[in-house]
């Protein structure tokens, strides 16, 4: 009765719960493993009247089919999964063929690259450097000496392509100290090309100009005013030519953007916005040539007068201004313009792309104020006296007359050393007697000078003086009627000051003047005095508006 029970109970979940059709359709095996019909007496109606024995069988044989049913999806679900493996091992197998072949392609167009990379470029070179001046490869790009210490350069970000066309000049084959930047155009009156570059020459020392490199762009598109220039200064500087201290380049017309029907910034006249827009993009295509070329860029326009020895002062300022391991993007060494400014080359690339990208809001000069406050330096860095004076009266642009002037220019520089300054005359007001000696335009006033009084400079170090000039008064009052200089040795100090106490006369003032060059020539031996002495008593007071000397420069190493 238990198996009647469980056959009934279950319908479609149990093998005994078969309808009667399924009763008569069912086959299973006998015990001779023969194959019968299963007839009505397994139906649900007919289940009480078979023998438990028989009972019992009807369910063992619902039970195996069932499993037979299960193992058969078994085997469904294990064939299955043998052909999606199948399928998978052949993807794999098709990547791996493809990956091969993706490398070797890939190898192929690198050596196609190569090969033509050797066979295009110009120039191939790595030259030697110095590991005390040149801490990064030099090599030349597109007939560029390039320096990889900007990070624009070491792996081409920004992609800035210019040709260059090398008019004149030795190119070089290693870093200078200082590489100097001038762009110049066909003028409408006067020319100030030749005069300047005269000027660059003439008031650097031969060793000066070994440390340096001049670049003139000629940015004028008229072909023959370039041939005319180009033999003008080949004449005027064969020497210069030859041994790569000045090189004449050219960038093709059609590099350039577009400079008319331009916005009109500031209200500007479409033909000042052509020409200043053109400016900046001479001025960006000949900073980038010259980011190699020197360890410092100076920018100069085509019209100025340099001061003596600039490089050795640039140089100065330089080391004075790194001593102090502040940020600086820009020295300046004239208030005027764009000219006299100083950069370090490693800013090169990025000034040239500022110029470029900017080359039509504004004139170079207010971009280069942006372009320092964009570098962190927030302060102008201005070095008086100035280094190089205006000298052209008519403008480039559209001939126009043009006075202007630096107050500032001295046209022999000095090198006045580190010292401090004593006097025993009395101060008016804050006129000190170290206003004479620092450059700028400071004075010393003392008053009713007497006979005997002095004003004295003690150098820091012992220093080799090659140069003197004094100058006193102003507007021809209060100037010093009778006086001389004297050079000392051997330093003492008081209580009060410091003097030295051997003192030798090198000359007297005439008309509140005293000025004497080559020094050396006559007192070899380093100095560390120099003492104005006041030879005579006079009525007015004294202005000593300057003492300036120079001395024997130490250039920078290459």
């Amino acid at each position: 009765m238990l198996l009647i029970s469980l056959l009934q109970e279950n319908n479609e979940e149990t093998l005994t719960a078969v309808t009667e059709e399924e009763a008569t359709e069912t086959l299973y095996e006998n015990d001779d493993g023969n194959a019968e019909e299963e007839g009505p007496a397994t139906s649900p109606t007919n289940l009480s009247s078979l023998p438990v024995k028989q009972l019992y069988k009807t369910y063992l044989i619902k039970k195996i089919k069932k499993c037979d049913l299960e193992m058969e999806h078994f085997k469904q679900q294990i064939q299955k999964t043998k052909i999606e493996i199948l399928l998978l091992e052949h993807q794999l197998r098709e990547m791996r063929i493809h990956s091969k072949k993706k490398n070797i392609v890939v190898a192929v167009l690198l050596v196609i690259g190569g090969l033509y990379v050797i066979n295009h470029c110009d120039f191939l070179a790595v030259f030697a450097r110095s590991p005390e001046t040149v801490h990064h490869k030099l090599t030349w790009q597109a007939d560029r000496l390039v320096s990889m210490e900007s990070w624009i350069d070491q792996a081409d970000y920004l992609s800035f392509n210019v040709s260059y066309q090398l008019l004149a000049g030795v190119l070089p084959t290693q870093q200078k100290y200082l590489s100097v930047g001038l762009s110049s155009v066909k003028r409408k009156k006067g020319s100030y090309l030749v005069p300047t570059l005269k000027s660059i020459f003439s008031q650097s020392s031969p060793e000066e100009r070994s440390f340096m490199v001049v670049v003139v762009l000629l940015a004028d598109f008229d072909v023959s005013w370039r041939v005319d220039t180009v033999k003008e200064i080949k004449s005027a500087f064969a020497s210069e030519l030859e041994q790569g201290h000045l090189l004449v380049i050219h960038v093709p017309q059609d590099w350039y953007p577009p400079i008319t029907g331009l916005k009109r910034n500031f209200n500007d006249a479409p033909e000042r916005v052509t020409f200043r827009s053109k400016q900046n993009l001479d001025y960006s295509a000949l900073i980038h040539y010259c980011a190699g070329l020197g360890r410092y860029y100076l920018q100069l326009e085509d019209d100025v007068f340099s001061a003596k020895n600039f490089l050795t002062t640039i140089k100065k300022r330089v080391e004075e201004q790194e001593g102090k391991k502040s940020t600086w993007a820009t020295l300046e060494f004239s208030a005027l313009g764009y000219i006299g400014k100083l950069y370090k080359s490693a800013h090169l690339p990025l000034l040239a792309r500022f110029l470029f990208i900017f080359y039509q809001e504004m004139p170079c000069d207010w971009l280069m104020n942006h372009f320092r406050e964009v570098m962190t330096q927030k302060e102008t860095i201005l070095f008086k006296p100035s280094l190089f004076q205006h000298m052209g009266t008519f403008s480039s642009f559209q001939g126009t007359y043009n006075k202007l002037k630096d107050k500032d220019f001295e046209e022999d520089i000095y090198t006045n050393p580190s010292a401090e300054v004593y006097s025993d005359m009395s101060t008016y007001q804050k006129h000190f007697p170290k206003l004479a000696w620092d450059a700028g335009e400071g004075f010393f006033w003392g008053r009713t000078p007497e006979k005997g009084n002095y004003l004295t400079v003690v150098f820091a170090e012992p220093t080799v003086v090659t140069g003197i000039f004094v100058e006193t008064g102003s507007g021809g009052k209060d100037i010093l009627e009778s006086g001389e200089v004297e050079m000392g040795h051997n330093v003492v100090a008081t209580d009060k000051e410091k003097s030295c106490t051997e003192f030798e006369s090198v000359g007297a003032f005439e008309n509140g003047k005293f000025k004497m060059q080559e020094l050396d020539k006559k007192y070899s031996s380093a100095s560390s005095c120099l003492k104005i002495k006041i030879t005579a008593t006079q009525k007015d007071w004294l202005i000593i508006t300057k003492i300036r000397i120079t001395t024997k420069p130490t250039l920078p190493h290459q």
